[in-house]
């Protein structure tokens, strides 16, 4: 008798939404995942719509998004559009009865950022903040290994991400604080996000400091200074920055002090040194594509499983961030408890 072929679930067809650069990366993820079918585009630019399009093989396209919504076989989005955009994207989103992975932040305000938790959660639909660096090979390695215990309670997180470019022009949105939100909310919003995932604790103040590093003439700042302190004592020093020179560097340094040991990451290499009671030791890193991850976690959450990004902790991101830009506004400490903006 012939074993009977078991029928495979159907994969989610995903819709496209903007076709900027970082849509490359979203529309790869899905490429490499047989659980998800990229089913259309859809971009203000009707132009560039078409041309990802024709990148893509050929899928459907088009530049109104709620007509894009209800194209046959769209179960979900990925919305890769300007930050200022994604309260009212994330809105149609949610009434066309959609899932939704939307780049981070959330929204540029908390109260925006509410908005979308309350109406994806009345849909009953699954909102995910692409807060990829939770999915890269490092963050994972770093979280499994407090998690364990092995280093005990945090104490302290000093993380840096640094970096030479600055975009593509002087045009560009995301130098644009009205459009972005600032660069704290825009990429600096990742290693508060990480810190506070790794201490795993409440964040109670944030005090900051920026600078113009690439030219005085921006209008945002390209580089960061941001320390949190958390409820149950422990600190987190973030550094970024998007204009060190040469342009092409490119680093990253972790350290994790908990109250059993260390642990230390630096940029050649994803594992981290371990230094703890039992001796020293390397912790390998996770393994993976970031995106490729992350679009992974989005869809078991769509199948049920807990989210690794829950809701709560990407409109604690938005306060986060918003509390940086008003740090480095008035020069002084800002309680997150008293961020609504």
């Amino acid at each position: 008798m012939e074993p009977r072929s078991v029928p495979q679930p159907k994969p989610a067809g995903v819709l496209l939404v903007g076709a900027g650069f970082i849509a490359g990366a979203h529309s790869a993820a899905i490429a490499a995942n047989p659980r998800a079918e990229l089913v259309g585009v859809v971009d203000a630019d009707a132009g560039r719509a078409a041309a990802f399009a024709r990148s893509q093989g050929g899928i459907r396209h088009g530049s109104d998004l709620a007509e894009a919504l209800r194209w046959e076989g769209v179960d979900a989005a990925i919305v890769c559009t300007p930050n200022d955009t994604h309260a009212a994207v994330g809105a149609a989103v949610a009434e066309a009865g959609r899932h939704l992975l939307i780049e981070k932040p959330l929204a540029t305000t908390v109260a925006d950022a509410k908005d979308l938790e309350r109406r994806f959660a009345a849909a009953g639909k699954v909102l995910f903040a692409a807060h990829t660096h939770r999915a890269y090979d490092y963050g994972r390695a770093v979280k499994e290994t407090v998690d364990a215990g092995t280093i005990g309670r945090p104490l302290l997180v000093r993380l840096a991400i640094l970096g030479g470019w600055i975009w593509t022009d002087w045009s560009a949105w995301v130098a644009d604080p009205e459009r972005s939100g600032g660069h704290a909310l825009h990429n600096g919003v990742h290693l508060l996000d990480l810190a506070t995932w790794w201490i795993g604790d409440e964040p109670v103040a944030v005090r900051a400091r920026g600078r113009k590093e690439t030219a005085t003439d921006l209008r945002i700042y390209d580089y960061l200074e941001m320390v949190l302190t958390y409820a149950n004592g422990a600190t987190a020093i973030c550094e970024m920055s998007r204009g060190h020179r040469p342009a092409t560097l490119s680093r990253r340094e972790v350290l994790v002090v908990g109250t059993d040991g260390q642990l230390d990451q630096d940029w050649d290499g994803e594992a981290a040194l371990l230094q703890a009671e039992g001796g020293t030791a390397l912790v390998p890193a996770a393994g993976g594509d970031g995106f490729a991850a992350q679009l992974a976690a989005w869809l078991d959450a769509i199948d049920g499983a807990p989210p690794a990004m829950p809701v709560a902790d990407a409109v604690r991101a938005v306060a986060m961030g918003i509390a940086v830009e008003t740090s480095i506004a008035t020069g002084q400490p800002v309680a997150l408890s008293g961020v609504t903006a």
